[in-house]
């Protein structure tokens, strides 16, 4: 476990910082949680590559279980217009990570045998895709009001030009395209630090 406290550490401080940052906003279409959150896909595919699939699991475990703790100290502070983080937040971000993570941990296995980048690229890709489409639904989508009846989020239903220039569509589906744009340019700039951190892990081990 000591070998893996470095990778849950750096998952632990991931989720606490993006569960900060997404309060704040960076454009019409992002928070400052985009740029960081997608920090988690390194983390999982670097604990999987040096230390196996059980290891990686482990760190995501661990990630999960920050995540609902700062959702729930969320939910008891009060924003504007109440909770900072609602009980669909809640869910969709909780059911988000697990899924989508644990989704490239076992994407990432069934490529570790090719070239070095295409387990990381397809697995990140994966997982990051079926990450913003739960989250976002989960959290927004009119036809899931059902979830939380008694929150309004009637203003992420606004139909409005894709992302300002395409055509019209809900609110949610341009900040979910924003949202899984950064997330796939950040898959191809963390395979950089991904190499490095690799390469100098496992030299450490031999």
């Amino acid at each position: 476990m000591t070998r893996l406290l470095p990778g849950i550490l750096a998952m632990a401080a991931i989720v606490v910082a993006s569960n900060i940052l997404v309060q704040v906003l960076f454009g019409q279409w992002l928070t400052l949680g985009a740029f960081t959150y997608p920090l988690a896909f390194l983390v999982t595919d670097v604990m999987n590559r040096v230390y196996g699939v059980a290891a990686a699991r482990r760190v995501v475990l661990a990630g999960f279980v920050v995540g609902v703790i700062c959702s729930f100290i969320g939910t008891q502070i009060q924003g504007e217009f109440g909770p900072i983080v609602t009980l669909r937040i809640a869910m969709g971000s909780g059911l988000a990570f697990l899924s989508a993570q644990l989704l490239d941990v076992a994407v990432f296995d069934r490529l570790r045998a090719g070239r070095w980048w295409r387990a990381p690229l397809a697995s990140t890709l994966v997982g990051s895709s079926v990450d913003t489409l739960i989250f976002f639904s989960v959290a927004f989508s009119g036809t899931l009001a059902v979830l939380e009846p008694g929150n309004d989020v009637s203003w992420a239903g606004e139909m409005l030009p894709l992302l300002g220039v395409g055509p019209q569509v809900p609110l949610w589906v341009s900040l979910a395209l924003a949202d899984w744009s950064v997330k796939l340019a950040l898959a191809l700039i963390a395979l950089v630090p991904f190499r490095l951190i690799v390469g100098r892990l496992t030299a450490q081990l031999a």
